[in-house]
């Protein structure tokens, strides 16, 4: 069981249940769209970004990312922490058909998966703690071709892929993830790997 001081959002009751067998947390269900009416919800939400910080993981479907940012959008102060799960096309066992997009949820997920997807984050669940480093810049991102080049975004659903991301994710909230699991010497090293996988 895994000890976590931030309170963790999730979309539904058995993304919860999923985690209530692997973290011990506040663990608050947003019941999907649910979120976008629920005052109180969300001004508990509020709370517990000032308090502890919040951590939120949600789908990795347009779903999941519509009520993830609803939720960055509806929090302005205190500590938000970004959790992203990897596409992984599935179903879930409890139901009949895939989702829409044919993406497994947060209950779908393996628990290396889910720990994976903790750490990638920054948020540590084991004994090792990574040291501080030089973050990684817009520029640099720029300059290994990442972003505002021919062929950039090509490039970032690729990295993304290589490193388990979803890809929706957007450039800034690559750099983001990017930061709390490497520094420039190690983007380089990744991006390096990723094009002789690719040849």
């Amino acid at each position: 069981m895994i000890k976590l001081h931030e309170a963790v959002i999730v979309e539904g009751k058995y993304d919860k249940i999923r985690l209530s067998s692997l973290i011990d947390a506040v663990i608050i269900v947003t019941d999907g769209f649910g979120i976008f009416k629920d005052k109180e919800k969300l001004a508990l939400i509020r709370y517990y970004a000032e308090k502890t910080g919040i951590v939120i993981l949600t789908d990795s479907d347009s779903a999941g990312f519509i009520i993830r940012n609803h939720i960055k959008g509806a929090v302005r102060k205190g500590s938000i922490k970004n959790v992203y799960i990897p596409d992984i096309f599935g179903k879930e066992k409890r139901k009949i058909k895939p989702s829409a997009e044919g993406k497994l949820g947060v209950e779908g997920m393996d628990t290396k998966v889910l720990i994976e997807a903790f750490e990638k984050a920054g948020i540590r669940t084991g004994e090792s703690i990574v040291e501080e480093h030089k973050k990684i810049t817009k520029s640099d991102m720029f300059s290994l071709g990442l972003s505002g080049g021919k062929g950039s975004s090509d490039k970032r659903r690729m990295l993304l892929n290589y490193l388990k991301l979803p890809e929706m994710l957007s450039a800034n909230s690559m750099l983001e993830v990017l930061n709390t699991m490497t520094d420039l010497e190690g983007l380089k090293q990744m991006t390096e790997k990723m094009q002789d996988k690719g040849r």
